[in-house]
């Protein structure tokens, strides 16, 4: 990276200051970054760790309107979130799908009157809904009943969507990038001021710690959970917005169940908890609300969460999940704007853009809250609120049909895109093939290359994760460590043992000169 006193020019640029520079590489940023980039502007992206690495890889993994939200009067965000759906299924279809939720019903959470009218409205708030609606079911005679516990006679199912949160965020970071956007990981801002109607900023290598000036028309501030700390700190803005901290947490246990749906659970606090089919082999149970005082950054699932996680589910189904069963955790900080609810799980999950010029100084526009089903559309409302101050983002808005990197699957869909990468590779296993091609979609067959056998893959580092998919990776995605590769990249993480991690570590360290080069 460039020393201190160098000042970064895109070639966008032309030699003048950037239209943008976004701070935060999570769903918003990156969606932002995309979005401006395809209408022609000059973009920056800065990242202090990893993309994804914290809010938007922590999620319930879920593109959905939200059917709790309903009970708190969210019509507009549901009604948004629902329509979004819809056309991130078609945008991605690799990495996000269609899921069907069972709600088994018990009296003693909410009345059947008020779910029947929720899942009804859920149906009918979005036009040209193209998912099956709900419908109601006898667990004495449906299948989705033989993993309950016996006390519950009925219920309802109705449909979501499921996405690979952490790669939604690096597709959008590579679609932002093959529009000319500049995407710096391991990059944070250290300071930013106005100076004659631009924003100067000081950004920092975190791995090597050199920094770069930086001059851009508009400053984009997607801190997610540092959204205030960026404001007040870093670029020394006053504000009467706030952002208010939830922790939510998640545990993943051996399967609980067989088939492909997901249960939504009533709790007697009037929360609800999900269990979602996950990597095959395993279920995810979350989420927990819990306010958040400390400082933003890495955080851990507590005892109390895990015991309430497993009380939830064992409340329902036959098998009780216990915390010896818990195989893995995560938890993760969300970011929610603060409406002064007293519920931590009532305060709203809209968002707030916020435009500051100080008088007639450049702008800079700030996130408060938002949920990952809604990131395309809130970075539409974020490029209307700059377009007087960057005419060039009066560019019709284009991100609603176009494919996210891989996700043009071509004749026959998935399954078509599995069929065609087996014809091509057969050496390749049937889980390996499909996996490959639900990370990666049409792009999985760069990844194969000129392989004639698993010995051409390269090294292996366990599960079918091997050398030619790393360098992909590290090529193309940021990747740039084990913890990069395995959890938010290749989601191999579950599947690989620790000797096998250690070997990718080991691969890593040996070439990571070139790792930290190819993602600059």
């Amino acid at each position: 990276m460039a020393s201190k006193d160098e000042t970064f020019r895109t070639p966008a640029a032309q030699g003048g200051p950037l239209d943008l520079l976004v701070v935060g590489g999570g769903i918003n940023g990156t969606g932002i970054a995309r979005d401006a980039a395809g209408r022609g502007a000059s973009v920056l992206l800065v990242e202090q760790d990893d993309l994804a690495s914290y809010t938007s890889s922590a999620s319930t993994k879920l593109i959905h309107g939200g059917l709790r939200y309903l009970e708190y009067y969210e019509f507009r965000l549901v009604r948004e979130a629902l329509m979004e759906r819809e056309r991130l299924l078609r945008i991605a279809p690799h990495i996000i799908w269609p899921m069907r939720f069972v709600l088994p019903y018990t009296p003693q959470a909410r009345p059947a009157w008020m779910l029947r009218l929720g899942l009804f409205l859920y149906d009918h708030l979005a036009p040209n809904m193209t998912l099956p609606k709900c419908k109601s079911l006898d667990f004495r005679t449906n299948s989705a009943g033989k993993p309950l516990n016996g006390t519950l006679a009925r219920g309802f199912a109705y449909s979501d969507g499921w996405v690979q949160d952490s790669r939604l965020v690096v597709l959008n970071a590579m679609d932002a990038k093959a529009h000319g956007a500049d995407i710096r990981t391991r990059t944070r801002l250290v300071q930013a001021r106005r100076v004659n109607g631009l924003w100067e900023a000081v950004i920092e290598n975190t791995r090597d710690g050199s920094q770069a000036t930086v001059q851009a028309k508009v400053l984009v501030n997607a801190g997610g959970p540092w959204v205030s700390e960026v404001l007040r700190e870093r670029a020394q803005v006053d504000s009467d917005k706030n952002v208010r901290l939830v922790k939510g947490s998640h545990i993943v246990v051996p399967r609980l169940f067989d088939g492909p749906q997901a249960y939504i659970l009533q709790n007697p606090d009037k929360r609800i908890v999900f269990a979602i089919p996950y990597e095959q082999k395993f279920t995810l149970i979350g989420t927990t609300d819990v306010p958040w005082a400390q400082a933003p950054g890495r955080v851990e699932i507590s005892p109390e969460e895990i015991s309430y996680l497993c009380e939830s589910v064992s409340r329902y189904f036959t098998k009780p999940v216990t915390p010896d069963d818990v195989v893995w955790s995560y938890a993760g900080v969300r970011p929610l704007y603060d409406d002064a609810a007293k519920n931590a799980s009532a305060v709203t999950r809209d968002y707030v853009l916020d435009v500051d010029t100080q008088g007639n100084q450049a702008p800079m526009l700030s996130i408060f809250g938002g949920k990952i089903t809604t990131y395309r559309k809130l970075a539409e409302h974020a490029l209307e609120k700059l377009q007087p101050f960057l005419p060039v983002l009066s560019a019709p808005g284009w991100t609603a049909d176009q494919v996210l990197p891989g996700g043009d699957l071509g004749a026959g869909g998935f399954d078509g895109a599995v069929s065609r990468l087996a014809a091509k590779a057969p050496f390749l296993d049937a889980q390996l093939c499909w996996r490959l091609v639900r990370n990666y979609g049409s792009r999985a067959g760069e990844i194969v290359g000129d392989a004639r056998s698993m010995a051409d893959m390269g090294e292996q580092f366990g599960g079918g994760l091997s050398a030619r998919e790393v360098e992909y990776l590290i090529a193309h995605e940021w990747a740039q460590t084990t913890e990069d590769i395995l959890w938010r990249r290749s989601r191999m993480g579950l599947h690989v043992t620790d000797e096998d991690a250690g070997r990718l570590d080991t691969y890593l360290r040996g070439r990571q000169p070139v790792a930290a080069k190819s993602a600059s």
